[in-house]
């Protein structure tokens, strides 16, 4: 989702980019009061649009990287930019730049993520981006709910192993469809969650994100079935696993040989991974 000032002229939202525009200033306030930026911070936003959120923002941090992939935005940002040095201004598409050459380096995500972007952002910043230790983002209810759903429950996914493996919820905040121009047809959360002390290294949170998501890939199946022939990144594919070693490190980590991705806590699918011997 994009921000735009109440009142303030902005091109019509376009259907391509899933823009809904923030237009009330009670909850600007208040997600501005949730992401509590410091003088220190570095954010990464995506969707700046016309910089509504961007410029309180920039008032509180040390720099702001804003995103926008809407180009009739980027007069508007350009001018804040001139008038607020600390904003770096990047017309493009936060999803395809190469976000780890940003400089200065971001440390937090303060965003409005429309809704088609919000999962591989998010992934992809766990990943790439380990000088986050914070994200403060306005998301679907339904994502909300999955990026902290428990093991055995119908929302959770790999999305909700990968966040939790790394990330621990600290605060969310329901979000109205009302407060949005156009309203989308769904209600919004804004969640606050930071990068928990004993998150996995870069290597192995790749070799367990391979394993993750095959085996949600085909979550009602059994995980002897659903992972049997996947093989650890830039292995020969004759390295696959069988359903034998899957069952056996299964086992080994205290689960049932018949049990399915759903089943297994993020810990336990660390542990399987160890298992498997892809850590």
């Amino acid at each position: 989702m994009s921000p735009a000032s109440p009142g303030s002229a902005r091109p019509p939202a376009d259907r391509r980019f899933g823009q809904h525009h923030l237009v009330d200033a009670g909850t600007l306030s208040a997600i501005l009061a949730l992401a509590a930026v410091k003088p220190g911070d570095v954010v990464l936003e995506v969707g700046a649009a016309g910089g509504l959120l961007t410029r309180p923002v920039a008032d509180r941090a040390g720099a702001v990287h804003a995103f926008e992939v809407d180009a009739r935005f980027a007069p508007a940002l350009q001018a804040l930019a001139v008038e607020r040095p600390s904003v770096h201004v990047h017309i493009a598409d936060a999803l395809k730049a190469d976000l780890g050459s940003l400089q200065p380096r971001p440390t937090t995500m303060v965003a409005n993520l429309a809704y088609n972007i919000a999962i591989p952002l998010i992934v992809r910043s766990l990943d790439e981006l380990p000088g986050i230790g914070s994200w403060s983002v306005m998301v679907q209810k339904e994502l909300a709910d999955r990026l902290f759903a428990k093991p055995r429950t119908k929302a959770y996914s790999s999305v909700s192993v990968l966040v939790q493996l790394c990330c621990e919820l600290t605060a969310r905040r329901a979000v109205p469809r009302t407060v949005f121009s156009p309203q989308p047809r769904v209600d919004s959360s804004f969640v606050v969650f930071r990068r928990r002390c004993d998150a996995p290294s870069a290597e192995q949170y790749r070799a367990v994100q391979r394993l993750v998501r095959a085996a949600f890939q085909q979550r009602r199946k059994m995980m002897v079935n659903s992972l049997t022939g996947v093989a650890p990144a830039g292995a020969d594919p004759g390295d696959g696993l069988t359903s034998e070693r899957i069952a056996a490190a299964l086992t080994s980590i205290g689960a049932s040989t018949t049990a399915r991705a759903e089943e297994l806590t993020p810990p336990q699918f660390v542990q399987l991974a160890g298992a498997l011997g892809w850590l």
